[in-house]
């Protein structure tokens, strides 16, 4: 499961990425926000590369913009592996990808907490993060889908919902074996 989550969370997580740039560059056009270098900034810091002012080399804001869509779709298709899919599995991820964001930018010490933004611009980036999330997710749950159920969903279907007497499946059943 891991190998295929691997290489269909990477796929996913890129997927993911290029929809949200693509919408946030619509986006931009029309409210005419600039482009962010907070990307760059954060991987300057977390890698020790020499910071420099105002603009960032756009090879290193999209590094760390695609690089981190692509390694957190990893994750995503881990959960569709384990057959938590569809919306709500989705949005449970928005939620990692916005705390993914905010722990890397104030960690680093380039960002703020949300709670410190104007209204507009958390409003606009928690757009941005959920159509990401949206995608990766649609994305990696039809590609994990292709080896069926999933143990969770294999889990869920010996009795509808959260039972005390049903115990876990047998290994062997549940990866589908």
């Amino acid at each position: 499961m891991m190998k295929r989550a691997l290489w269909q969370g990477l796929l996913a997580g890129t997927a993911g990425g290029i929809v949200m740039t693509f919408g946030e560059k619509i986006e931009q056009a029309l409210t005419r926000r600039p482009d962010s270098h907070v990307p760059a900034r954060v991987l300057q810091r977390l890698t020790g590369m020499a910071e420099q002012p105002g603009r960032q080399p756009l090879p290193v804001n999209w590094g760390m913009h695609f690089g981190q869509a692509a390694l957190l779709g990893v994750l995503r298709s881990v959960m569709a592996h384990a057959g938590l899919r569809g919306p709500l599995a989705s949005a449970q991820f928005a939620v990692v990808r916005l705390t993914n964001d905010q722990i890397l930018e104030n960690a680093t010490g380039v960002g703020a907490p949300p709670s410190t933004w104007p209204r507009q611009e958390l409003v606009i980036d928690v757009l941005h993060k959920t159509v990401y999330a949206f995608t990766a997710g649609a994305v990696a749950d039809a590609l994990a889908a292709r080896g069926g159920p999933g143990p969770g969903r294999r889990h869920a279907a010996l009795r509808r919902g959260r039972q005390a007497d049903v115990g876990p499946l047998p290994r062997g059943r549940a990866y589908g074996r």
